[in-house]
C-alpha cells in the first residue's frame, strides 16, 4: 500500500496540546519518508506548528463558518477531494472526522485507536502500568498505511534568531532562561499560585523568567507576577504564535502543567519539566522525548486515585490541590539541576 501512498491527508482539529504532539510524528515521518506529501486538516491558528516541516502544508478548517454541521463537511469533503490525496490518516476520531469519512469512502481511511478501555481501567484502578503514548499511537495510524516510523531518534528544529522585539524581552543575556506556563485547563492540573509565586521568586533571583499564558485573567495574574519579581516578564496577550514558538526555541528550560504548553516546547526540543495533578503521564500525554524524571507527580500515597480521569475534569473536591503535595523546593531543584 506505501508505494501508492505519496500524498496523505491528515486530520487533528483540536485541541492545541493534541495538535502540537502530531508534529515530531509528522517530523518523523517526512524525513523517513522523503517520497511523501503530507496536508494537515486543521484550525488555521495551528499552522505555524507545521512551519519548518518539509513536504507538510496545512489546510485550514472553519468549522464555525463555511465548514460547520454536516452540510459545512459536505463542502469541505469536495474540497479535499481536489487535493487528490491517496490515503487519510485521522488522528482525531471524533464524530466530525467519522462524518469525514463516509463523505471521502473510496479512499484508505485509517483512523487512530485511542485505547479508551485501556484508559477506563487505568483511570478506575484495575492496573497502574504506562499505556501506549499518543506519539505512539499516532505513528501506528501510518503503520497500518505501510508507513513505518521510528520515534526514537527526532530531529528538531534550530533556535529561531530573534528579532528586536522578541530579543528584548529574554532580558539580561547572561542570564539563562526559564519558561513558566502555570495555567491549564482545568484548575485540578495547575500548580496552586501561591506557591507558584514562592517557584518564581526563588529562580528570578539568578534567572530570567519569561512567563506564558491566555485569557483575560490569566494575563491579569501574570502581570500581577511580573510586577512582583525582578527578572520576569510576562508574554501572555502579547504575541502571536510564531513570536511564541520562537522565543520558545530559545529557552532553556520550560516549566509547564500537563497542558499546551508542555507539548510546545518538546516539540522544538527545549527541556521541558512538568507538573502533575490529578492525571498521569501513565495515560500516554506527556510532552515528546522528555525523560521520565521530568515530570513531577503529586504524591500517590496521600492521594491513591491518582490518577482521577484522562483530561482532569473529574476527580473528588479533596484532590482538587493535589498539586500542593510537590514542594517549591522539588521544583527549583530539578529546574536547576537540567539548566
Amino acid at each position: 500500500m506505501s508505494k501508492k501512498i505519496k500524498h496523505i491527508l491528515v486530520i487533528r482539529l483540536s485541541a492545541m496540546g493534541d495538535v502540537a504532539m502530531t508534529v515530531p510524528v509528522l517530523g518523523a515521518l517526512v524525513q523517513q519518508h522523503p517520497k511523501v506529501k503530507v496536508t494537515v486538516l486543521t484550525r488555521p491558528f495551528f499552522a505555524p506548528f507545521f512551519r519548518s516541516l518539509s513536504n507538510v502544508e496545512v489546510y485550514p478548517v472553519d468549522l464555525k463558518g463555511k465548514h460547520k454541521g454536516v452540510l459545512g463537511l459536505f463542502k469541505l469533503s469536495k474540497e479535499l477531494r481536489k487535493l487528490k490525496v491517496h490515503a487519510v490518516a485521522d488522528l482525531h476520531n471524533v464524530i466530525r472526522t467519522n462524518i469525514l469519512k463516509i463523505f471521502l469512502s473510496g479512499k484508505p481511511f485509517i483512523q487512530i485507536k485511542k485505547g479508551r478501555k485501556e484508559k477506563n481501567d487505568l483511570i478506575i484502578g484495575k492496573f497502574f502500568k504506562p499505556l501506549k503514548t499518543t506519539h505512539q499511537r499516532y505513528a501506528d495510524v501510518f503503520g497500518k498505511l505501510g508507513l513505518k516510523i521510528d520515534l526514537s531518534t527526532p530531529n528538531f528544529p534550530d533556535n529561531v534568531k530573534l528579532n528586536g522585539k522578541l530579543e528584548s524581552l529574554m532580558g539580561d543575556l547572561t542570564k539563562k532562561k526559564i519558561g513558566i506556563a502555570p495555567f491549564a485547563a482545568h484548575e485540578s492540573k495547575m500548580y496552586p499560585l501561591d506557591l507558584m509565586e514562592e517557584v518564581i521568586a526563588n529562580l528570578s533571583k539568578e534567572y530570567h523568567i519569561i512567563l506564558f499564558g491566555g485569557g483575560k485573567k490569566e494575563i491579569e495574574v501574570l502581570n500581577s507576577m511580573e510586577n512582583k519579581f525582578e527578572n520576569v516578564v510576562n508574554v501572555a496577550g502579547n504575541l502571536s504564535l510564531n513570536e511564541e514558538l520562537d522565543l520558545i526555541s530559545n529557552l532553556d528550560v520550560m516549566l509547564s502543567m500537563d497542558s499546551g504548553n508542555g507539548h510546545i516546547a518538546a516539540l522544538l526540543g527545549v527541556k521541558t519539566v512538568t507538573i502533575w495533578g490529578v492525571t498521569h503521564p501513565y495515560a500516554g500525554f506527556a510532552p515528546f522525548n522528555q525523560p521520565e524524571d521530568y515530570a513531577l507527580l503529586s504524591d500517590r500515597i496521600k492521594f491513591p486515585e491518582i490518577p482521577t480521569s484522562v483530561y482532569g475534569n473529574k476527580f473528588p473536591e479533596s484532590y482538587k490541590e493535589a498539586t500542593r503535595s510537590i514542594t517549591p523546593q522539588r521544583i527549583i531543584n530539578k529546574i536547576e539541576n537540567l539548566i
